[in-house]
């Protein structure tokens, strides 16, 4: 008998669609209903026996690996490619089923996109905690390693590589944070809600969402299934993040070019025509991969604002797509800069002479005389006079008190003299004492500080996976204890 041709729904939307999903969705359908027998059966919504036969079908379904069958119009999408196999499973018609009492495909979708999202996250937020101890250990490796700090594109300060790099990692904490707060908000279940007003029947939502290891149930019913705030901010905190990575790696490039730190090998790439070229264009993918996932984020904006505040494909089911595209990019962006971080190592990184050259220690002259009781605006103009006359390794002490004719007497010998050192020494910023500054010392207690943050994290992260590992436990004897019977 042939297949019945598809319809122009069907052909463009709903077969594309499943193919895309079944993959993501059918595992946690099966899983999901495993947990909802398992609650019909304890409450006595269904009887012991009815139920022990949808579980070994579900187990069975389960235990199935294999790949999903063609899409061939039998049937709508992939909720109802559960239940026809359920049903075959069991040998029943669909018709007897009771897998979808008191349950909506809205709530279980609602629940297993929580479901998906929930363990990418969990595998985005290890990404971001390695990469946060990769930029540490080369913060406090590399806290004396003194370089020309740039704003607006132009040389400014003496910096270090530590003092750069402990300032991704903050940012990466902060992250790494909001993560964690994002996992505790999507690791609630909103099963139970049916299609968004509950029902009559005596159910037990909180043991289904102790089953899958939910920490624990969405307030309002109708919030559960037509809310969408979740989905958002998984879309802007990946964009966020990547967009702040990505800032790190125009610099790196920056870096690279300059040869102020080596080029990692494994992350280059050759040129066709120019043997001495080894391109690190990983640092351009870096940069584009933020714009996608800033894209992502866009289109679930859009797509939400687009729906009513109800059950709607446009605030829900029509952003999973890109969330999860915008996962599997966050997860490999963090992989690939830390991977990156872990392998760069100082090269030639500007030379005193170079950082005196470029002006950036003009500041720090500037403060030289105010800590000799020159107000700094005066301090200011005195140092830029001097400027305007040569380059730091050029200023004398009758230069300097040339230049301070007619703006300051507070000169003395002491001051002109902190003065001179504090233009041609730019190393002395390793012994800055401000907590928060680039001075070693202050760096690496940041990355003390710092590692106390990941540390925090990752404790919530095993906890998260803690829950989930006892719930996979107790789901899978109490569904196998109670198939049994």
């Amino acid at each position: 008998m042939s297949t019945p041709a598809l319809t122009t729904y069907q052909r463009y939307h709903l077969r594309p669609t499943y193919d895309h999903h079944v993959g993501y969705l059918y595992p946690a359908m099966v899983r999901a209903s495993q947990a909802h027998v398992v609650m019909l059966t304890e409450q006595g919504l269904i009887p012991a026996a009815r139920g022990a036969r949808l579980l070994r079908g579900l187990a069975e379904l389960r235990a199935d690996t294999g790949p999903a069958p063609a899409f061939d119009g039998s049937f709508e999408d992939t909720y109802y490619l559960m239940e026809k196999r359920i049903a075959e499973a069991c040998g029943i018609p669909t018709s007897e089923l009771d897998v979808q009492m008191a349950r909506s495909r809205n709530d279980l979708d609602a629940g297993v996109f929580r479901m998906l999202l929930r363990d990418q996250l969990l595998g985005v937020l290890d990404r971001v905690l390695a990469a946060g101890a990769t930029a540490l250990d080369s913060a406090d490796r590399y806290a004396d390693v003194v370089i020309t700090g740039y704003t607006h594109r132009r040389p400014a300060q003496p910096t270090t590589i530590g003092h750069a790099l402990a300032g991704y990692a903050e940012a990466l904490a902060g992250e790494a944070v909001a993560y964690a707060d994002l996992i505790d908000q999507i690791n609630t279940s909103p099963l139970g809600s049916c299609a968004f007003a509950g029902t009559d029947l005596d159910i037990a939502p909180a043991r289904v969402a102790e089953l899958l290891g939910f920490g624990g149930l969405v307030t309002n019913s109708y919030e559960a299934v037509a809310g969408a705030d979740h989905l958002v901010r998984v879309g802007t905190l990946n964009a966020q993040a990547l967009a702040t990575g990505a800032r790190l790696a125009r610099t790196l490039m920056d870096w690279l070019t300059w040869r102020w730190v080596t080029t990692p090998g494994d992350f280059t790439q050759g040129s066709s025509i120019m043997p001495q070229k080894r391109n690190p264009v990983v640092l351009e993918h870096l940069v584009s991969m933020a714009g996608a996932t800033a894209a992502d984020a866009a289109s679930v904006l859009n797509n939400v604002g687009a729906a009513w505040w109800e059950d709607s494909n446009n605030a829900t089911t029509d952003v999973q797509v890109r969330l999860w595209d915008s996962n599997d990019r966050t997860d490999r962006f963090f992989a690939l800069l830390g991977g990156f971080l872990a392998e760069i190592e100082p090269l030639e990184p500007p030379s005193r002479e170079e950082i005196v050259a470029s002006g950036a220690t003009t500041t720090a002259a500037a403060d030289a005389l105010t800590r000799h009781g020159v107000p700094f605006r005066a301090a200011h103009s005195v140092v830029g006079r001097l400027v305007r006359g040569g380059a730091p390794d050029t200023w004398t002490p009758e230069g300097v008190r040339a230049a301070a004719d007619q703006i300051t007497d507070r000169l003395d010998d002491d001051a002109i003299g902190d003065l001179i050192a504090a233009a041609v020494r730019p190393e002395l910023v390793l012994d800055r004492a401000q907590v928060d500054g680039p001075g070693a010392y202050a760096v690496r207690a940041q990355v003390t500080v710092l590692r106390g943050t990941f540390d925090t994290v990752a404790g919530r992260l095993a906890a998260v996976r803690g829950r989930l590992d006892r719930a996979d436990e107790a789901l899978d004897a109490v569904a196998a204890e109670r198939a049994a019977r």
